[in-house]
Protein backbone atom coordinates (compact mmCIF):
# COMPACT_ATOMS: atom_id res chain seq x y z
CA UNK A 1 0.00 0.00 0.00
CA UNK A 2 1.06 3.26 -1.39
CA UNK A 3 1.10 5.72 2.35
CA UNK A 4 1.68 8.76 -0.02
CA UNK A 5 -1.12 7.86 -1.74
CA UNK A 6 -3.73 7.17 0.35
CA UNK A 7 -2.92 10.46 2.33
CA UNK A 8 -3.89 12.14 -0.82
CA UNK A 9 -7.34 11.07 -1.05
CA UNK A 10 -7.41 11.42 2.43
CA UNK A 11 -6.64 15.31 1.71
CA UNK A 12 -9.30 15.81 -1.21
CA UNK A 13 -12.07 14.60 1.19
CA UNK A 14 -10.66 16.39 4.11
CA UNK A 15 -8.58 19.47 4.88
CA UNK A 16 -4.89 19.48 3.47
CA UNK A 17 -2.59 18.85 6.22
CA UNK A 18 1.46 20.34 6.06
CA UNK A 19 3.86 17.17 6.20
CA UNK A 20 4.84 17.55 10.06
CA UNK A 21 1.31 16.84 10.74
CA UNK A 22 1.35 13.03 9.24
CA UNK A 23 5.00 12.53 10.10
CA UNK A 24 3.80 13.00 13.71
CA UNK A 25 0.69 10.77 13.16
CA UNK A 26 1.38 8.05 10.98
CA UNK A 27 4.10 6.57 13.33
CA UNK A 28 1.21 5.67 15.60
CA UNK A 29 -0.76 4.03 12.71
CA UNK A 30 -0.65 0.49 11.65
CA UNK A 31 -1.92 -0.91 8.30
CA UNK A 32 -4.16 -3.36 9.19
CA UNK A 33 -5.90 -6.28 6.68
CA UNK A 34 -9.65 -7.51 7.43
CA UNK A 35 -11.74 -9.89 6.48
CA UNK A 36 -15.51 -9.75 4.79
CA UNK A 37 -17.62 -10.70 8.47
CA UNK A 38 -14.90 -9.59 10.85
CA UNK A 39 -16.18 -7.47 13.83
CA UNK A 40 -13.70 -5.53 15.47
CA UNK A 41 -16.07 -3.91 18.16
CA UNK A 42 -18.80 -5.55 20.00
CA UNK A 43 -21.50 -4.56 22.09
CA UNK A 44 -20.37 -3.07 25.35
CA UNK A 45 -16.81 -3.47 24.67
CA UNK A 46 -14.45 -0.55 25.59
CA UNK A 47 -13.13 0.67 22.62
CA UNK A 48 -10.39 3.34 21.93
CA UNK A 49 -9.51 1.64 18.37
CA UNK A 50 -10.48 3.86 14.90
CA UNK A 51 -9.92 2.60 11.23
CA UNK A 52 -8.96 5.08 8.28
CA UNK A 53 -10.78 2.65 5.48
CA UNK A 54 -8.15 2.33 2.63
CA UNK A 55 -10.04 -0.53 0.65
CA UNK A 56 -13.69 -2.13 1.53
CA UNK A 57 -16.32 -1.21 3.85
CA UNK A 58 -18.03 -1.38 6.75
CA UNK A 59 -20.63 -0.90 8.99
CA UNK A 60 -22.24 -0.22 12.72
CA UNK A 61 -25.20 -1.59 14.08
CA UNK A 62 -27.45 -1.70 16.96
CA UNK A 63 -28.79 -5.24 18.51
CA UNK A 64 -32.11 -5.13 19.48
CA UNK A 65 -34.45 -8.21 20.26
CA UNK A 66 -32.41 -10.31 18.44
CA UNK A 67 -31.92 -7.94 15.19
CA UNK A 68 -29.25 -6.10 14.26
CA UNK A 69 -30.07 -2.23 13.31
CA UNK A 70 -27.99 -0.90 11.25
CA UNK A 71 -27.06 2.50 11.95
CA UNK A 72 -24.40 4.24 9.66
CA UNK A 73 -21.97 2.71 6.73
CA UNK A 74 -18.22 3.55 5.63
CA UNK A 75 -16.39 3.38 2.90
CA UNK A 76 -13.04 4.46 1.13
CA UNK A 77 -11.11 7.57 2.84
CA UNK A 78 -13.73 7.70 5.71
CA UNK A 79 -13.27 7.12 9.16
CA UNK A 80 -15.05 4.00 11.49
CA UNK A 81 -15.31 4.18 15.15
CA UNK A 82 -17.40 3.10 17.49
CA UNK A 83 -17.91 6.84 18.60
CA UNK A 84 -19.21 6.82 21.87
CA UNK A 85 -16.84 4.68 22.88
CA UNK A 86 -14.16 6.35 21.30
CA UNK A 87 -15.04 9.83 22.42
CA UNK A 88 -16.09 8.61 26.17
CA UNK A 89 -15.43 6.58 28.61
CA UNK A 90 -18.35 4.40 27.89
CA UNK A 91 -18.85 1.05 26.87
CA UNK A 92 -19.69 0.72 22.98
CA UNK A 93 -23.47 0.48 21.93
CA UNK A 94 -22.07 -0.21 18.45
CA UNK A 95 -20.88 -2.98 16.70
CA UNK A 96 -18.30 -2.58 14.19
CA UNK A 97 -18.23 -4.76 11.23
CA UNK A 98 -16.08 -5.24 8.03
CA UNK A 99 -18.63 -5.64 4.93
CA UNK A 100 -16.40 -6.50 2.10
CA UNK A 101 -12.20 -7.21 3.09
CA UNK A 102 -10.44 -4.26 4.12
CA UNK A 103 -7.44 -2.37 4.25
CA UNK A 104 -7.46 0.34 6.97
CA UNK A 105 -4.57 2.49 8.67
CA UNK A 106 -5.50 1.73 12.44
CA UNK A 107 -5.29 4.37 15.23
CA UNK A 108 -5.25 4.83 19.40
CA UNK A 109 -7.33 7.56 20.30
CA UNK A 110 -4.81 8.28 22.61
CA UNK A 111 -2.66 8.79 19.66
CA UNK A 112 -4.67 11.05 18.12
CA UNK A 113 -4.87 13.29 21.07
CA UNK A 114 -1.32 13.48 21.11
CA UNK A 115 -0.90 14.56 17.66
CA UNK A 116 -4.00 17.00 17.81
CA UNK A 117 -2.24 18.54 20.87
CA UNK A 118 1.16 19.27 19.33
CA UNK A 119 -0.36 19.87 15.45
CA UNK A 120 -3.63 22.60 15.59
CA UNK A 121 -3.97 21.91 12.07
CA UNK A 122 -4.68 18.12 12.62
CA UNK A 123 -6.70 19.16 15.15
CA UNK A 124 -8.62 21.54 12.72
CA UNK A 125 -8.81 18.63 10.79
CA UNK A 126 -10.09 15.92 13.22
CA UNK A 127 -12.86 18.47 14.31
CA UNK A 128 -13.49 18.32 10.49
CA UNK A 129 -13.62 14.36 10.24
CA UNK A 130 -16.29 14.50 13.32
CA UNK A 131 -18.30 17.13 12.46
CA UNK A 132 -18.80 15.40 8.84
CA UNK A 133 -19.54 12.22 11.13
CA UNK A 134 -22.42 14.31 12.91
CA UNK A 135 -24.07 15.57 9.97
CA UNK A 136 -24.43 12.43 7.92
CA UNK A 137 -26.41 11.41 11.30
CA UNK A 138 -27.77 14.07 11.66
CA UNK A 139 -28.98 13.92 8.08
CA UNK A 140 -30.28 10.03 8.40
CA UNK A 141 -31.91 10.81 11.79
CA UNK A 142 -34.04 13.77 9.74
CA UNK A 143 -34.82 11.43 6.59
CA UNK A 144 -36.46 8.75 8.94
CA UNK A 145 -38.51 11.25 10.80
CA UNK A 146 -39.33 13.48 7.86
CA UNK A 147 -39.30 11.40 4.31
CA UNK A 148 -41.01 8.53 3.01
CA UNK A 149 -39.22 5.20 2.70
CA UNK A 150 -39.07 5.57 -1.10
CA UNK A 151 -37.29 9.09 -0.63
CA UNK A 152 -34.76 7.37 2.05
CA UNK A 153 -33.92 5.49 -0.47
CA UNK A 154 -33.46 7.35 -3.65
CA UNK A 155 -31.14 9.95 -1.20
CA UNK A 156 -29.01 6.89 -0.16
CA UNK A 157 -28.23 6.07 -3.41
CA UNK A 158 -27.68 9.45 -4.51
CA UNK A 159 -24.71 9.58 -1.65
CA UNK A 160 -23.64 5.68 -2.53
CA UNK A 161 -24.40 4.81 -6.08
CA UNK A 162 -23.28 1.70 -5.61
CA UNK A 163 -24.08 0.83 -2.24
CA UNK A 164 -26.47 -2.33 -3.86
CA UNK A 165 -23.63 -3.96 -5.09
CA UNK A 166 -21.13 -3.98 -2.12
CA UNK A 167 -23.84 -3.73 0.64
CA UNK A 168 -26.79 -6.23 1.05
CA UNK A 169 -30.55 -5.42 1.08
CA UNK A 170 -30.96 -6.31 4.54
CA UNK A 171 -28.60 -4.15 6.29
CA UNK A 172 -29.73 -1.45 3.61
CA UNK A 173 -33.17 -1.45 4.86
CA UNK A 174 -32.42 -1.52 8.45
CA UNK A 175 -30.68 1.34 7.85
CA UNK A 176 -33.68 2.71 6.23
CA UNK A 177 -35.70 2.17 8.97
CA UNK A 178 -37.57 -0.25 6.58
CA UNK A 179 -38.56 -3.92 6.56
CA UNK A 180 -37.06 -5.94 3.23
CA UNK A 181 -40.27 -6.23 1.50
CA UNK A 182 -40.57 -2.30 1.63
CA UNK A 183 -37.34 -2.06 0.09
CA UNK A 184 -37.87 -4.94 -2.34
CA UNK A 185 -41.13 -3.30 -3.63
CA UNK A 186 -39.42 0.31 -3.74
CA UNK A 187 -36.81 -1.19 -5.87
CA UNK A 188 -39.34 -2.40 -8.81
CA UNK A 189 -38.61 -1.41 -12.04
CA UNK A 190 -42.07 0.13 -12.11
CA UNK A 191 -40.76 2.59 -9.20
CA UNK A 192 -38.07 4.11 -11.70
CA UNK A 193 -35.45 3.21 -9.23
Amino acid sequence: MNIEKVIQQIEKSYTPLPPECWQAFLPHTQIKSYQKGDIVVREGQFAKRAYLIVEGCGRAYYLKDGKDISDWFTFEHQFMAPIVSFFSEKPSPHCLEFLEDATVLEFSKESLDEVSQKHHEFERFMREVVTETMLLLCDRLNAIQFNKAEDRYRHLLNMYPDITNRISLTHIASYLGITLETLSRIRKPKNGI
